[in-house]
């Protein structure tokens, strides 16, 4: 029993060909059953991404709530009577957004629920795939709508603006760019 994801871990009726998660370019040419080096069944592995995965849920998770707790407490604080309708509409989106993230990263919990038992362990596997880049998106949205928010109230629009496409380029960078080298990088080395 795998008592970290409360899933028996032995995935009966998991066949190799539910690990196959396309993750861009190279992975198509893989297959899902292959060894990789690391001596582990198709299930194996499955279970292995699905507790990677979990720890970056939880990750996220917690940073989304810190973020979701400082932006539901802007309307007690005095200033917040001075925003302008365009700051108390992005103010809003921005609570809506992160509402939104956290309901997206449970429903890989809800999705662990349904399933289980079910040994389909693939199918949450691919499910929660897709679900981490869209929650980082949303994450870069929030985190650059709420640097904007804080520019815009003590430093003004310009600066604001120079701040959240400074922090919009960095997201680019850190979150896609490096990575997405990093990972040719290594394609082209596995040969």
């Amino acid at each position: 029993m795998d008592a970290a994801a409360g899933q028996d871990s032995t995935g009966a009726g998991d066949t190799p060909a539910t690990g196959g998660i396309s993750r861009g370019s190279g992975s198509s040419r893989r297959r899902p059953d292959r060894d990789d080096r690391r001596g582990e069944s198709g299930n194996q592995r499955l279970d292995r991404n699905w507790q990677d995965m979990l720890q970056e849920l939880r990750v996220m998770q917690a940073g989304v709530q810190i973020l979701a707790g400082f932006l539901l407490i802007l309307p007690f604080q005095s200033r917040f009577e001075e925003l302008d309708d365009l700051q108390i509409t992005v103010y809003l989106c921005l609570v809506g957004l992160a509402f939104l993230i956290q309901a997206l990263l449970l429903s890989t919990i809800t999705l662990h629920r349904a399933l289980f038992g079910l040994h389909v362990k693939g199918t949450l596997v691919q499910h929660t795939a897709a679900t981490i880049p869209m929650a980082t998106a949303l994450v870069g949205v929030v985190l650059m709508g709420t640097m904007w928010l804080i520019f815009d109230l003590v430093l003004g629009r310009t600066a604001s603006l120079v701040v959240a496409g400074a922090l919009l380029v960095l997201e680019a960078i850190l979150w896609l760019a490096y990575p997405l080298t990093l990972r040719r990088r290594a394609l082209r080395e596995r040969g």
